[in-house]
């Protein structure tokens, strides 16, 4: 199946709130309670302004990822670095998807100056931890029982790509 990325549009709101909530429902790689309401989707453009995002679509042009980048810290002696979110439709999983978007935000935050990728993971959460060191990143930090989901507890782990 042939697979293109274009830039994260309007048109692209709901299938991304689905993608992202089902997630949020199934899983500690997202991490809200409940699941967002569409207008939610304003909440991500804002976030990644200005910074590499993208819907990835199979043939038929239905949006089965997405990914961006956003400030790490809106502080300009932070402009180098980027946290990384993408999510990939659970059909789709497995298919090399996730590396293909991430290489498209690579690509992107070479070509905004960006140095340092970091990537925010829940511990419970070992496929993208192994994902993630699979495609380069280390993991330079991790916060002890700082976040609570479905009545567990769980360390955030961050990891960091150098570009």
């Amino acid at each position: 199946m042939e697979y293109t990325i274009t830039p994260i549009a309007n048109d692209d709101g709901e299938a991304i709130i689905d993608i992202f909530n089902y997630y949020v429902e199934n899983s500690f790689a997202a991490y809200p309670e409940s699941k967002l309401p569409y207008q939610a989707f304003d909440m991500f453009l804002q976030m990644s302004g200005g910074f590499p995002a993208g819907s990835i679509k199979d043939q038929n042009g239905r949006v089965v990822g997405f990914g961006m980048l956003r400030a790490h810290n809106p502080m300009a002696a932070f402009a180098q670095t980027a946290e990384v979110t993408y999510f990939i439709h659970k059909d789709y999983t497995g298919k090399g998807l996730g590396k293909i978007l991430l290489d498209f935000l690579e690509k992107g935050a070479a070509e905004k100056g960006i140095k340092t990728i970091l990537a925010n993971i829940s511990s419970l959460n070992p496929g993208s931890i192994n994902f993630h060191r699979k495609n380069g990143f280390v993991e330079c930090g991790r916060f002890k029982k700082v976040g609570k989901k479905r009545g567990r507890n769980f360390d955030t782990v961050w990891m960091q790509k150098m570009l």
